[in-house]
């Protein structure tokens, strides 16, 4: 296996472990919420203005698949929209109190996450996490143009 694959691989199998050690206690917590949800209830709280097609363009998703979880969200009272008044035509979400805790919970586990995995971030030098920053950075940015030749309008410039 060249050092390409044995990259690639390296980072699906990190992945796929982090997902499976992380699950049953992210299941448990947020018992009744997709993934998909979290992430949605996660956006809506840290950006300014959030709506279906900022939604759509950071989960990478479809603006028909997010007007599906935004609507299910606001069912639960987890997610309420409004408009501003200078843009009666735009819908914006917000987190309600519920959503909020809902919110404080999903970080909390990732802190509990970071926290286990502290040791082995604190034997990596700045160095190497510029050289692995610069490398996602390339990547990300390759599999963007790669994502626009298909047609697939997923991040607005």
């Amino acid at each position: 296996m060249n050092k390409e694959e044995q990259a690639l691989t390296g980072f699906r199998d990190l992945f796929n472990k982090m997902v499976w050690l992380n699950k049953s206690k992210m299941e448990e917590r947020l018992k009744g919420y997709k993934p998909s949800e979290v992430h949605c209830i996660e956006y809506i709280e840290k950006n300014v203005d959030p709506n279906v097609t900022k939604l759509a363009e950071s989960l990478y998703m479809t603006s028909g698949a997010i007007s599906k979880i935004t609507k299910k969200l606001m069912n639960k009272g987890i997610v309420e929209s409004y408009q501003k008044p200078e843009n009666k035509k735009e819908i914006y979400f917000r987190l309600t109190g519920q959503g909020k805790v809902i919110y404080n919970i999903h970080e909390e586990l990732h802190q509990e996450f970071r926290d286990r995995d502290k040791a082995v971030f604190e034997q990596i030098t700045e160095e190497q996490y510029d050289s692995m920053l610069v490398f996602i950075d390339k990547y990300s940015r390759h599999l963007d143009t790669e994502i626009k030749k298909q047609g697939i309008a997923i991040k607005s410039e």
